[in-house]
Protein backbone atom coordinates (compact mmCIF):
# COMPACT_ATOMS: atom_id res chain seq x y z
CA UNK A 1 0.00 0.00 0.00
CA UNK A 2 1.50 3.32 -1.00
CA UNK A 3 1.30 5.86 1.81
CA UNK A 4 0.61 9.53 1.27
CA UNK A 5 3.50 11.68 2.53
CA UNK A 6 3.10 12.62 6.19
CA UNK A 7 2.19 16.27 6.48
CA UNK A 8 4.82 18.61 7.77
CA UNK A 9 2.22 19.83 10.23
CA UNK A 10 3.48 16.91 12.32
CA UNK A 11 6.83 18.63 12.63
CA UNK A 12 7.81 20.92 15.49
CA UNK A 13 6.27 24.39 15.30
CA UNK A 14 9.27 26.69 15.56
CA UNK A 15 9.11 29.17 18.39
CA UNK A 16 5.85 27.77 19.75
CA UNK A 17 7.44 24.75 21.34
CA UNK A 18 4.52 22.57 20.16
CA UNK A 19 5.05 19.18 18.50
CA UNK A 20 2.54 16.93 16.80
CA UNK A 21 3.79 13.37 16.98
CA UNK A 22 2.98 10.19 15.05
CA UNK A 23 3.74 6.51 15.75
CA UNK A 24 7.33 5.67 14.86
CA UNK A 25 6.08 2.66 12.85
CA UNK A 26 4.19 5.04 10.55
CA UNK A 27 7.34 7.09 9.95
CA UNK A 28 9.31 3.91 9.22
CA UNK A 29 6.64 2.64 6.81
CA UNK A 30 6.67 5.88 4.83
CA UNK A 31 10.45 5.82 4.53
CA UNK A 32 10.38 2.15 3.49
CA UNK A 33 7.77 2.97 0.82
CA UNK A 34 9.97 5.77 -0.51
CA UNK A 35 12.96 3.42 -0.66
CA UNK A 36 11.07 0.80 -2.70
CA UNK A 37 9.59 3.48 -4.95
CA UNK A 38 8.13 2.15 -8.23
CA UNK A 39 9.15 -1.40 -7.24
CA UNK A 40 6.59 -1.42 -4.44
CA UNK A 41 3.76 -3.85 -5.38
CA UNK A 42 0.27 -2.39 -5.61
CA UNK A 43 -0.93 -4.68 -2.81
CA UNK A 44 2.31 -4.62 -0.80
CA UNK A 45 2.29 -3.89 2.93
CA UNK A 46 5.07 -3.49 5.47
CA UNK A 47 5.32 -5.50 8.66
CA UNK A 48 7.25 -3.18 11.00
CA UNK A 49 9.17 -4.66 13.92
CA UNK A 50 11.12 -2.25 16.13
CA UNK A 51 14.08 -4.08 17.72
CA UNK A 52 15.75 -1.11 19.42
CA UNK A 53 14.59 0.80 22.52
CA UNK A 54 11.74 3.20 21.79
CA UNK A 55 12.70 6.85 21.16
CA UNK A 56 13.12 8.97 24.28
CA UNK A 57 10.33 11.33 23.24
CA UNK A 58 7.37 11.43 20.89
CA UNK A 59 8.70 10.80 17.32
CA UNK A 60 8.24 13.69 14.91
CA UNK A 61 10.29 12.85 11.82
CA UNK A 62 13.15 10.66 10.56
CA UNK A 63 16.33 12.60 9.82
CA UNK A 64 18.58 9.75 8.60
CA UNK A 65 17.51 6.46 7.06
CA UNK A 66 18.93 3.20 5.66
CA UNK A 67 17.00 0.11 4.51
CA UNK A 68 18.34 -3.19 3.17
CA UNK A 69 15.56 -4.19 0.77
CA UNK A 70 16.71 -7.82 0.61
CA UNK A 71 16.42 -8.43 4.37
CA UNK A 72 14.12 -5.61 5.50
CA UNK A 73 16.64 -4.46 8.12
CA UNK A 74 16.61 -0.71 8.72
CA UNK A 75 18.51 1.87 10.77
CA UNK A 76 17.24 5.41 11.32
CA UNK A 77 17.62 8.54 13.41
CA UNK A 78 14.36 9.90 14.81
CA UNK A 79 13.84 13.51 15.80
CA UNK A 80 11.60 13.65 18.87
CA UNK A 81 9.31 16.23 20.41
CA UNK A 82 11.84 16.88 23.19
CA UNK A 83 14.57 17.74 20.70
CA UNK A 84 16.31 14.38 20.75
CA UNK A 85 17.81 12.59 17.75
CA UNK A 86 17.52 8.92 18.70
CA UNK A 87 18.88 5.91 16.81
CA UNK A 88 16.38 3.12 16.12
CA UNK A 89 16.62 -0.14 14.17
CA UNK A 90 14.51 -3.16 13.30
CA UNK A 91 12.74 -4.86 10.40
CA UNK A 92 10.45 -3.39 7.74
CA UNK A 93 9.44 -6.57 5.92
CA UNK A 94 7.54 -6.04 2.68
CA UNK A 95 4.74 -8.59 2.29
CA UNK A 96 2.13 -9.36 -0.38
CA UNK A 97 -1.04 -11.46 -0.06
CA UNK A 98 -0.47 -14.91 -1.59
CA UNK A 99 -2.90 -17.86 -1.87
CA UNK A 100 -1.67 -20.90 0.07
CA UNK A 101 -3.22 -24.31 0.84
CA UNK A 102 -4.97 -24.61 4.20
CA UNK A 103 -4.03 -28.31 4.36
CA UNK A 104 -1.60 -30.81 2.88
CA UNK A 105 -2.74 -31.80 -0.64
CA UNK A 106 -1.63 -34.89 -2.50
CA UNK A 107 -1.12 -35.41 -6.27
CA UNK A 108 -4.40 -36.04 -8.05
CA UNK A 109 -6.53 -33.94 -5.69
CA UNK A 110 -8.56 -31.05 -7.09
CA UNK A 111 -8.20 -27.58 -5.60
CA UNK A 112 -11.35 -25.77 -4.49
CA UNK A 113 -11.92 -22.37 -2.88
CA UNK A 114 -12.20 -24.12 0.50
CA UNK A 115 -8.62 -25.42 0.13
CA UNK A 116 -7.10 -21.94 -0.26
CA UNK A 117 -6.60 -18.87 1.89
CA UNK A 118 -4.66 -15.66 1.30
CA UNK A 119 -1.90 -14.83 3.79
CA UNK A 120 0.79 -12.11 3.85
CA UNK A 121 4.10 -13.57 2.65
CA UNK A 122 7.44 -11.73 2.56
CA UNK A 123 8.24 -10.71 -1.02
CA UNK A 124 11.62 -12.44 -0.78
CA UNK A 125 9.88 -15.76 -0.03
CA UNK A 126 7.35 -15.64 -2.86
CA UNK A 127 9.66 -16.68 -5.70
CA UNK A 128 9.43 -16.09 -9.43
CA UNK A 129 7.23 -19.11 -10.15
CA UNK A 130 4.78 -18.77 -7.26
CA UNK A 131 1.09 -18.41 -8.09
CA UNK A 132 -0.12 -15.11 -6.64
CA UNK A 133 -3.83 -15.15 -7.54
CA UNK A 134 -6.34 -17.45 -5.85
CA UNK A 135 -8.46 -17.74 -9.01
CA UNK A 136 -5.44 -19.21 -10.81
CA UNK A 137 -5.51 -22.14 -8.35
CA UNK A 138 -9.19 -22.96 -8.14
CA UNK A 139 -10.14 -25.95 -10.29
CA UNK A 140 -6.53 -27.05 -10.80
CA UNK A 141 -5.29 -30.57 -10.16
CA UNK A 142 -2.34 -31.16 -7.82
CA UNK A 143 0.76 -32.50 -9.58
CA UNK A 144 3.17 -32.39 -6.60
CA UNK A 145 2.54 -32.51 -2.86
CA UNK A 146 1.40 -29.09 -1.58
CA UNK A 147 2.32 -28.07 1.96
CA UNK A 148 -0.14 -26.10 4.07
CA UNK A 149 0.77 -22.42 4.38
CA UNK A 150 3.39 -22.39 1.61
CA UNK A 151 3.12 -20.62 -1.79
CA UNK A 152 2.25 -22.90 -4.70
CA UNK A 153 4.63 -23.11 -7.66
CA UNK A 154 3.18 -23.13 -11.19
CA UNK A 155 4.73 -26.53 -11.89
CA UNK A 156 2.99 -28.07 -8.86
CA UNK A 157 -0.54 -27.82 -10.31
CA UNK A 158 -2.15 -28.14 -13.72
CA UNK A 159 -5.38 -28.53 -15.63
CA UNK A 160 -7.34 -31.66 -14.67
CA UNK A 161 -6.35 -34.91 -16.37
CA UNK A 162 -9.61 -36.41 -17.67
CA UNK A 163 -7.98 -39.55 -19.08
CA UNK A 164 -5.07 -40.91 -17.00
CA UNK A 165 -2.35 -42.99 -18.66
CA UNK A 166 -3.14 -46.71 -18.50
CA UNK A 167 -6.88 -46.19 -17.94
CA UNK A 168 -9.45 -48.15 -19.90
CA UNK A 169 -11.34 -45.83 -22.23
CA UNK A 170 -14.16 -45.91 -24.76
CA UNK A 171 -13.05 -44.99 -28.26
CA UNK A 172 -15.80 -43.34 -30.29
CA UNK A 173 -15.87 -42.81 -34.05
CA UNK A 174 -18.60 -40.80 -35.77
CA UNK A 175 -18.81 -40.19 -39.49
CA UNK A 176 -22.02 -39.27 -41.26
CA UNK A 177 -24.64 -41.59 -39.87
CA UNK A 178 -22.05 -44.09 -38.62
CA UNK A 179 -21.42 -44.34 -34.88
CA UNK A 180 -18.86 -46.86 -33.67
CA UNK A 181 -17.34 -47.58 -30.28
CA UNK A 182 -14.48 -49.79 -29.18
CA UNK A 183 -12.66 -50.53 -25.94
CA UNK A 184 -9.27 -48.90 -25.58
CA UNK A 185 -6.41 -48.10 -23.24
CA UNK A 186 -4.77 -44.69 -22.84
CA UNK A 187 -1.04 -44.64 -23.58
CA UNK A 188 -0.58 -41.08 -22.27
CA UNK A 189 -2.31 -38.73 -19.85
CA UNK A 190 -4.94 -36.54 -21.47
CA UNK A 191 -6.33 -33.12 -20.55
CA UNK A 192 -9.81 -32.11 -21.69
CA UNK A 193 -9.68 -31.47 -25.47
CA UNK A 194 -6.08 -32.69 -25.79
CA UNK A 195 -4.85 -35.20 -28.36
CA UNK A 196 -3.67 -38.48 -26.85
CA UNK A 197 -2.58 -41.89 -28.08
CA UNK A 198 -4.72 -44.92 -27.25
CA UNK A 199 -4.57 -48.55 -28.25
CA UNK A 200 -7.73 -50.09 -29.69
CA UNK A 201 -8.07 -53.30 -27.69
CA UNK A 202 -10.32 -54.87 -30.36
CA UNK A 203 -7.82 -54.42 -33.21
CA UNK A 204 -4.62 -53.92 -31.16
CA UNK A 205 -3.89 -50.82 -33.23
CA UNK A 206 -2.73 -47.45 -31.85
CA UNK A 207 -4.85 -44.44 -32.78
CA UNK A 208 -4.87 -40.73 -31.87
CA UNK A 209 -8.00 -39.12 -30.48
CA UNK A 210 -9.33 -36.24 -28.39
CA UNK A 211 -9.65 -36.83 -24.63
CA UNK A 212 -13.09 -36.16 -23.20
CA UNK A 213 -14.60 -36.59 -19.77
CA UNK A 214 -15.98 -39.90 -18.51
CA UNK A 215 -13.16 -41.89 -20.11
CA UNK A 216 -14.13 -41.15 -23.71
CA UNK A 217 -11.65 -40.59 -26.53
CA UNK A 218 -13.05 -39.25 -29.81
CA UNK A 219 -11.37 -40.37 -33.01
CA UNK A 220 -12.00 -38.26 -36.10
CA UNK A 221 -12.29 -39.63 -39.65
Amino acid sequence: MRLAPILLGLAIALGGGVAWAVPVEQLVEEKASETWGYQLPENGRFDISLQSPAPGGEPVLISDWYLDQATGQFVANVVTSVGGNDRIWGLATLTVPVPVPVRRLMPGEMLTAADIEEVPVPVAAVGTYAITRAEALEGKQVRRVLTAGRPVMVQSVGDPIVVPKGERVTITYTHGGLDLTAPGKALTDGLEGEQIRVVNLASNKTVVGIARGDGVVEVSP
